[in-house]
């Protein structure tokens, strides 16, 4: 009983160093470019770091950069803007990819073709759909104004990317043709979870589409589209790329992404700079959090 036993204990020790062994190139790569860059950039900006004033010695400051958030007006209109751009952007495309996923759920012909299609802006790297759109919106030979103007919505063209409104439903457009078929394909992974069965069992009752919707896609479908809330909310809120393409953050465009990089990488002030990233992580990290401790309790609870 005893060899038994100790036999037992001697593989499940050989069995977990082997595992640790494995892990250990992944672990180690994970610190390298994940904690290592976390560590470092929180230590940044506890110090007062300018490039422009190396004599300085880049003395340690403590919690200085952050209190001085507070009192930055820039930032808090970038905070604004990226709260105000993330509600907006994440509501239109959650309608219109619910939209989508439920046309491409559909049985037609040519379905495969219309998924196809559907997923290519998302395909489209965002720096390229960003410069692409920016040609779009020209006040000279943009395709918009010319659509527009042959509409007879406008009567002359306009600098849509000149103006702090236009710039802002530039970007929002820009970025929900992006995004909008990643929500759907998300989405569309939920819906295909629902068996047709209870689809034709509620036609028998007498349900409507309406009341199919409500009662059945819905509620089955709200896991998967709580988690494509969540991901397109955290990526929207860390957005950089598209806004410095298109309007490199002019006439109140300006996010929080966009200012921490300007006051890194233009200014050279790393100790602000990386306080402002430090920010966008402690963000990102609670809306995480609150996810996981609250709705992801409450979807548990549904389940069970």
């Amino acid at each position: 009983m005893r060899k038994n036993i100790k036999k037992h204990n001697f593989m499940s020790s050989t069995e977990a160093r082997d595992a640790w062994l494995m892990m250990a190139p992944a672990l180690i790569v994970l610190l390298v470019i994940a904690v290592y860059p976390i560590i470092r950039t929180f230590w940044l900006s506890m110090h007062e770091m300018m490039l422009t004033d190396p004599s300085s010695g880049y003395p340690y400051i403590g919690f200085k950069n952050y209190f001085n958030i507070l009192k930055d007006k820039k930032a808090i209109e970038a905070i604004l803007f990226t709260l105000k751009f993330t509600a907006t952007t994440v509501s239109f495309e959650l309608i219109i990819g619910y939209a989508a996923a439920l046309i491409m759920n559909k049985a037609f012909r040519g379905k495969g073709l219309v998924r196809a299609a559907i997923l290519i802006p998302w395909a489209i790297p965002t720096s390229v759909s960003a410069l692409m759109w920016k040609f779009i919106y020209n006040d000279q030979y943009g395709l918009f104004n010319d659509v527009l103007y042959r509409l007879g919505v406008i009567h002359s063209y306009k600098a849509w990317l000149s103006t702090s409104g236009g710039s802002f439903m530039a970007l929002v457009i820009t970025d929900v043709w992006k995004t909008a078929p990643y929500m759907a394909l998300l989405i569309l992974a939920g819906l295909q979870m629902i068996s047709e069965d209870l689809y034709e069992a509620a036609k028998i009752d007498g349900a409507g589409v309406i009341k199919r919707f409500i009662y059945i896609t819905l509620p089955i479908a709200k896991n998967t589209v709580i988690v494509a809330l969540l991901f397109r909310t955290l990526d929207a809120f860390r957005v950089f790329d598209l806004i410095s393409v298109m309007t490199g953050g002019a006439n109140r465009t300006e996010s929080i992404a966009v200012y921490s990089y300007k006051n890194l990488m233009k200014f050279l002030d790393f100790g602000y700079g990386s306080a402002l990233a430090v920010l966008i992580f402690i963000v990102v990290f609670i809306i995480s959090l609150i996810y996981m401790r609250f709705l992801g309790n409450k979807l548990t609870d549904m389940e069970g």
